[in-house]
Formats: C-alpha cells, sequence, structure tokens
C-alpha cells in the first residue's frame, strides 16, 4: 500500500543530497522526509529538530533514550516509528519482558529489570503522549527524586520529538521500512493506524 501524499519527482538538488547523506546512513528511505520536500521550509525545521534533539548525553543513558523512544512509538501507535525506534533494541539491554511493559500489555512495575528512574520517566513519556495531558503531582515528584532538572528537559523533548515525527509519518501513511526485520513481540500490526 502507498503512502498517502506521494513524494515530489525532483525535489531541490540540495534535498536530495541531505535525503541520500541520511539515507545512506540509516540504510533505508526515509520517505516521511522526501515527502516533506514538497515544503523545503517543513523538510529543514524537521531536520534541525531531529539534528538537535538529544541522541548521546552524558547524563541521560543511551538505553533511556531507546526506551524512551520506544515508548512514545508505542503510546502513539506509529508502526513506522515502533520499527525504527526498536532497532537493535537488545544491543541496550532492553528484554522481551521491557517490550511487552512499553505496550502496556504488563505494568511498568511488574517488570524488575527497569529500574526506578528508568519507571519514571516512562510513565512521564506516556503522560506528555496522552490526551488531555495532565500530570499528577506524584509522578512529577518521583521524576524530580530522580533526574535534575536539564535531564528532565532532555526526556521531555525527546518524548516530544518522537510524538511530533509519529504524528508526521502516521499523517503521510508511511508503513514501516523494515529496520527490525522479523521480531514478532513488536507486533507492529497491531499498531497500524490505517485503515
Amino acid at each position: 500500500m502507498e503512502t498517502y501524499i506521494r513524494p515530489p519527482r525532483r525535489p531541490p538538488l540540495f534535498l536530495r543530497l541531505m535525503l541520500a547523506l541520511v539515507e545512506r546512513g540509516l540504510g533505508k528511505p526515509l520517505v516521511a522526509n522526501r515527502i516533506l520536500a514538497h515544503y523545503p521550509k517543513a523538510f529543514w525545521g524537521s531536520g534541525i529538530l531531529e539534528a538537535l534533539v538529544a541522541h548521546h548525553d552524558r547524563e541521560v543513558p543511551r538505553r533511556l533514550l531507546k526506551l524512551l523512544r520506544m515508548q512514545v512509538s508505542f503510546a502513539v501507535s506509529c508502526p513506522f516509528c515502533i520499527d525504527m525506534n526498536s532497532k537493535e533494541f537488545s544491543g541496550e539491554g532492553i528484554t522481551e519482558d521491557e517490550i511487552l511493559a512499553l505496550r502496556g500489555i504488563k505494568g511498568l512495575d511488574e517488570v524488575a529489570s527497569l529500574t526506578g528512574a528508568e519507571r519514571a520517566a516512562l510513565a512521564y513519556a506516556r503522560a506528555i503522549c496522552s490526551t488531555p495531558v495532565a500530570f499528577e503531582a506524584a509522578m512529577i515528584a518521583e521524576l524530580k527524586r530522580h533526574f535534575s532538572e536539564r535531564t528532565i528537559v532532555i526526556i521531555a523533548s525527546t518524548a516530544a520529538q518522537v510524538n511530533f515525527w509519529a504524528r508526521l509519518i502516521q499523517s503521510f501513511g508511511v508503513l514501516p521500512a523494515g529496520f527490525t526485520a522479523e521480531c514478532a513481540i513488536l507486533d507492529l500490526e497491531a499498531y497500524s493506524t490505517r485503515r
């Protein structure tokens, strides 16, 4: 099945070069980014957002950033995002039990391998993605118990960035690209928003 919107036939040369560079690094086509070439301001704005959000940080373990990206992807039901953000999840020590918790099949408290800090960050990320957005005082207190204000900003901006991309990708009808190959635990079909 195709996307709802096709990429332009001949995007501007500089956009084509940038896309080629990014796609070569990922090893997969980025259909949403190609579609954004219809409106270069959105292409560049989205690219800048992606480039400036935390991917590595001295205060936030890579594992936590990966868990957050996966949590938001599941929370907003974006199959492409789940596929992309779950790539090589086991390399960060993320277990299948933890994935079941990210999917909401198990409670975060039921998975002993998640630390208290990880549980607090994941609960916060879920709240960021909910409608209406609402934060319980106890949730914020728990978050502040584990993290500095700077780290909370990184957690919030990471969750918001994935949420932004998920909504954009879903609005174009972009399907998973095969980043995770065959990983049944992710159950991508259950998260399809296409009817």
